[in-house]
């Protein structure tokens, strides 16, 4: 995911030009992805608040309200608060109350894949109710999966190691098809939450009139026996089932860790800086020992020190509750470590594991090849793991794959059954007419019978925030840097600019 921003509280310059190191052959540079910004152009936006330290200022939401705004979420231990509903003018005078610290206007992110997702029927497979829980090898597409194999997922799966209900993953995305054969039964929907109150357009996305509904009316209006995490997107999905899956068709790294579902992104891929953080503070808040953020981007460190020390302080809280946060690298082809003034989210932020991407091109031959996309650097990026690949020097050529020739190694899981493929829009009523509703469309996923194939920085991390998982079962919660530790020392190298190693689940454990 790569943002960046526009305007004057934050100009977003991402150099998408790959500076190579002695050391290092960069990968091959991609298309800026979508940009920052504000989270409004009507007048009125969102506002993200630190207080002066601890505890939400007196009469805050009050003076909140005085000012034509409302306070969407504020938690007291961490200091932090998001508003609603400010004029810059109004933010300037909150900004002036006792106790009240930084005040920002928050920024708009989308996701940014490098290449759009493929889908495979796998109507023919059998039932739905079995699966492989116990032996993930055995699921039906097992086969495709080369990411497990290389990292060596299946030699702890052959030792036991399959992973502990007891300890806790959030997916900070844009939800989970919680019901999907191979997630059934391991969300947590009781400590799981949706942040999408408000439909965010995507960078490159016009708007409409009238205006598309946001997750949450999604849910309430179409869906309502469905819970609020559910997927409309599909990529949180892809990324959850990395992390644990009870390999029906497809492992993940475990098969037994519980999941909760953070969904901070819409159907379109689009959050903000806001939900993204209130996100973090909720998971490390709910018991979630480890964190997987498949977002990523940057933005200039000068002049916008207020944003790098909310990402700081909330990032820091996350620590104290005893909870690893794994990030994704990014997906420009940038030199993270000669970057110069740009800040990258969120790599730069403290006591993250950043994980950068490899995977074979254009055969199944060198597993460990750095993707075309990848971010990467040493010193920046702490850990590779396997996000997929493309042969982006010959064009994507189609070449042989066990599931048939295509261009690209996919990270597969089943395509989330709400995916909003579009959007009905109707003709705007005049009032005293009610107001028209548009409607979503969902894709043929909706049978539940097809699988989707990702590729990207953002598969990457869940790999690591499954061997995470994994480690936690076997060392105890409450020690993020000695899993972080654990996870850089155990892999096999690679060149050191893509990470300390390339992450290895059977070396993690010590089998």
């Amino acid at each position: 995911m790569n943002r960046n921003c526009s305007g004057s509280a934050l100009l977003l310059v991402l150099a998408l030009a790959a500076c190579s190191t002695d050391d290092v052959v960069s990968p091959l540079k991609v298309a800026a992805g979508p940009k920052f910004a504000l989270s409004s152009t009507s007048g009125v936006g969102n506002y993200i608040i630190l207080m002066k330290g601890s505890g939400i200022a007196s009469g805050f939401a009050d003076r909140v309200a005085s000012l034509g705004g409302t306070v969407t979420w504020a938690h007291a231990d961490a200091g932090f608060a998001t508003v609603s509903g400010l004029s810059d003018a109004a933010a300037a005078k909150l900004s002036a109350t006792s106790g009240v610290g930084q005040v920002q206007r928050d920024v708009d992110i989308s996701l940014n894949t490098p290449v759009p997702p493929t889908e495979a029927d796998v109507s023919e497979i059998g039932d739905p109710t079995a699966n492989s829980q116990a032996n993930p090898a055995t699921g039906l597409r097992y086969v495709w999966q080369w990411n497990m194999r290389l990292i060596q997922a299946d030699v702890a799966w052959a030792a036991g190691k399959l992973g502990s209900p007891s300890v806790t993953v959030a997916i900070l995305d844009s939800g989970i098809d919680y019901d999907a054969p191979d997630l059934t039964g391991l969300v947590d929907l009781s400590r799981s939450v949706s942040f999408m109150d408000d439909y965010v357009l995507a960078t490159d996305e016009a708007a409409t009139n009238p205006p598309k509904l946001s997750d949450n009316a999604v849910t309430t209006r179409f869906f309502p026996t469905r819970n609020a995490i559910s997927d409309y997107n599909g990529h949180g999905t892809n990324v959850a089932t990395q992390v644990s899956s009870k390999a029906f068709a497809l492992a993940g790294v475990t098969s037994r860790t519980t999941l909760i579902g953070v969904k901070v992104l819409g159907s379109n891929g689009s959050g903000s800086l806001g939900t993204v953080l209130s996100g973090v503070i909720w998971a490390a808040d709910h018991g979630a020992n480890v964190a997987n953020v498949s977002l990523g981007g940057g933005f200039p460190k000068s002049g916008n020190g207020q944003f790098v020390g909310m990402i700081n302080k909330v990032f820091n809280y996350a620590k104290q509750k005893g909870m690893l946060i794994v990030v994704s690298a990014g997906n420009s082809g940038i030199d993270l470590q000669h970057n110069g003034n740009q800040y990258s989210s969120y790599c730069d932020a403290p006591h993250v594991v950043c994980v950068s991407s490899v995977g074979p091109a254009s055969a199944l031959l060198d597993q460990d090849e750095p993707a075309y996309y990848t971010n990467f650097g040493k010193n920046s990026v702490d850990i590779a793991a396997p996000g997929g690949n493309a042969d982006a020097a010959h064009g994507f050529p189609p070449s042989a794959r066990p599931w048939g020739a295509d261009i690209a190694s996919w990270v597969w899981s089943y395509c989330s059954k709400t995916r909003i493929g579009s959007w009905t829009i109707p003709t705007p009523t005049v009032p005293p007419a009610p107001p028209a509703i548009p409607t979503p469309n969902l894709t043929v996923c909706v049978a539940g019978n097809r699988l989707s194939g990702y590729i990207g920085t953002s598969q990457a991390a869940p790999h690591v925030a499954g061997l995470a998982a994994l480690l936690v079962a076997e060392y105890g919660p409450g020690q993020p840097q000695t899993i972080k530790h654990l996870i850089e020392q155990s892999g096999d190298q690679i060149d050191a600019a893509f990470g300390r190693s390339r992450i290895n689940v059977k070396n993690a454990l010590g089998l």
